[in-house]
């Protein structure tokens, strides 16, 4: 309706993306430095293994890290791994009886998501420079090495509908799941769904012309917008969709991509055993021993029959 109707294609080819753009850098920084601000006096790491305590007790330097290395360590498996969701559990009922077992599945749909998601945007950065780097095209060769058929089967673009799909499905039929989702949870789901959607109609079955839709971003990265004609109004639904998301991700639960490295639960050392932690916001406060407390209230508390040490 916007393009093929109103003839709005500066609007949707230029105007938004540029806003998109805008929004999402200024509020991904807004809210970092937020963070960053935000005070932490003492050390609140969430920790899931022995604590260092004595030499001769063994302790988990990657869940519970007590030295600066550690904390890295822990940091890396969480951010390449997922660590903390790998170690996720799962609790049913049967039978009347309590069974507690281990549950990849969640573990293994978020990271297959990310990674596919990855490997999708690092895809797209050929269409943002005039001659592609090598590492973008061992990248391509890598995710279509299948080779099946013409234009060549991406492995990225099969998984990533698949994991989307699972996330999404889990919040549907999973009861316990479904009870706290909110809208706000269900929203980006189905927003990256329709992004990949539109992109795999694209590349698979209605065909666009690559090199106009190369001159049009070209021409963004470089200021000097050009709407090229022949770019189809798919292309456009998939590149408003991109738009929403880089405007909506700064003030959303998609944030947690710049969260992770500022959270206090994870990036801090578990050293209260070593160091002394103290409140730097505490005040000095005049302490009143009970004898003082007594001397004040000495007849009183006779007279209500609390015993007292000094008659």
């Amino acid at each position: 309706m916007g393009t093929d109707v109103l003839g709005l294609d500066i609007l949707f080819a230029v105007i938004f993306p540029y806003a998109a753009f805008v929004i999402f850098v200024i509020g991904f920084i807004q809210r970092v430095v937020k963070w960053g601000k935000s005070p932490v006096p003492f050390r609140i790491p969430t920790t899931a293994g022995q604590q260092f305590s004595l030499p001769w007790i063994k302790y988990s330097k990657i869940d519970n890290p007590s030295t600066g290395w550690g904390v890295a360590l822990r940091m890396f498996f969480e951010i390449a791994f997922f660590r903390s969701l790998f170690r996720n559990t799962k609790a049913d009922i049967l039978n009347g009886r309590l069974y507690v077992g281990s549950n990849k599945w969640l573990w293994i749909g978020a990271l297959a998501f990310h990674y596919c998601f990855l490997i999708i945007l690092v895809r797209h950065l050929r269409f943002f420079v005039g001659e592609t780097p090598w590492c973008i095209s061992l990248i391509d060769s890598i995710d279509s090495f299948w080779q099946i058929g013409l234009p060549m089967l991406y492995m990225t673009d099969i998984i990533i509908a698949a994991a989307l799909l699972y996330l999404l499905g889990r919040r549907i039929f999973n009861p316990q799941v479904k009870y706290i989702s909110l809208p706000s949870d269900y929203f980006p789901l189905f927003l990256i769904l329709g992004i990949v959607a539109t992109g795999i109609l694209m590349r698979y079955f209605a065909k666009v012309d690559i090199t106009s839709i190369k001159e049009l971003t070209l021409g963004l990265v470089y200021l000097n917008p050009i709407v090229p004609k022949g770019l189809g109004s798919l292309f456009y639904i998939h590149l408003f969709l991109v738009s929403v998301l880089f405007a909506y991700f700064p003030f959303s639960k998609l944030m947690h991509m710049g969260g992770v490295f500022l959270s206090p639960t994870r990036n801090l050392a578990n050293n209260n055993r070593m160091k002394r932690h103290v409140n730097p916001w505490d005040y000095p406060v005049k302490h009143r021993h009970y004898e003082e407390y007594e001397n004040e209230f000495r007849e009183k508390m006779k007279k209500a029959g609390i015993p007292v040490e000094k008659e």
